[in-house]
């Protein structure tokens, strides 16, 4: 269900649980903030970072998941953070949203630390692909902000034996791995493949602070149920369905 309201769409999410205020063009949210916070083993109690939230889907996702979770986010577009904010008061969530740069927190953030960060970084390497006339899609995919820099603060922010998050194609696992500090290991990867049959185009990986772990491939999780497509609306697989209407964990 999607109503337009003033260049604002009303989105629902997790079949209906969540009600989502996010501009009507530009980026908008869809399924891979769903499956970040979906991925994540939190406890009632623990504390979640979010970078880049946008409008707040996967810190909400997992705080309809999860009771007890306390999440705080940061969004580099205030009117982006206005939205989060929104978003958290109309589900009736206590979200903590900061408006500003992940290269240069507020000082509320870097004195805290987490037990698991989340992040779906912008995602097109500009020195390899051409740019978007949407300003703000542009600027939600495009790489400005070096992924290096994402890896870095989420490793900052993390409790010593916490994790941390990413959504990220799976094209890019190479450039991933080679800006994870050498105090973050046991990393587990699961690609995310559309249909049987096809390669994974989407990979989730978690890493632990101070983890020992070797290097883990997970099995795959397969998106859609037909070999291709064949018709209008969603063929989701039951379990990806569980995940997506019913906001079920991943794992």
């Amino acid at each position: 269900m999607t109503e337009i309201l003033q260049n604002i769409t009303l989105d629902l999410f997790l079949g209906g649980k969540l009600r989502i205020f996010q501009p009507s063009s530009g980026y908008r949210s869809g399924i891979d903030p769903v499956l970040l916070a979906a991925s994540l083993p939190v406890k009632e109690g623990e504390r979640v970072l979010e970078l880049g939230c946008g409008v707040g889907v996967a810190s909400l996702c997992l705080m309809q998941r999860v009771g007890g979770v306390n999440v705080s986010a940061i969004e580099l577009k205030p009117y982006l953070a206005d939205l989060a904010r929104r978003n958290g008061r109309e589900n009736n969530f206590s979200l903590e949203v900061f408006s500003g740069d992940i290269s240069n927190m507020p000082h509320d953030l870097t004195a805290q630390s987490f037990d698991h960060v989340m992040a779906n970084p912008p995602y097109f390497d500009r020195s390899r692909g051409s740019r978007s006339e949407d300003h703000d899609r542009e600027h939600a995919r495009g790489e400005y902000t070096p992924l290096s820099v994402w890896v870095d603060t989420a490793a900052r922010r993390v409790k010593p034996k916490g994790y941390v998050h990413f959504i990220f194609p799976t094209e890019r696992l190479a450039d991933l791995l080679a800006v994870l500090p050498n105090h973050v290991g046991s990393v587990q990867v699961t690609p995310l493949v559309p249909r049987q049959g096809r390669g994974s185009d989407l990979m989730i990986l978690q890493a632990r602070h101070s983890g020992r772990a070797p290097f883990k491939l997970l099995p795959q999780i397969v998106l859609h149920q037909a070999e291709e497509h064949t018709k209008d609306g969603d063929d989701y697989t039951a379990h990806l369905s569980r995940v997506l209407r019913d906001g079920q964990g991943l794992f």
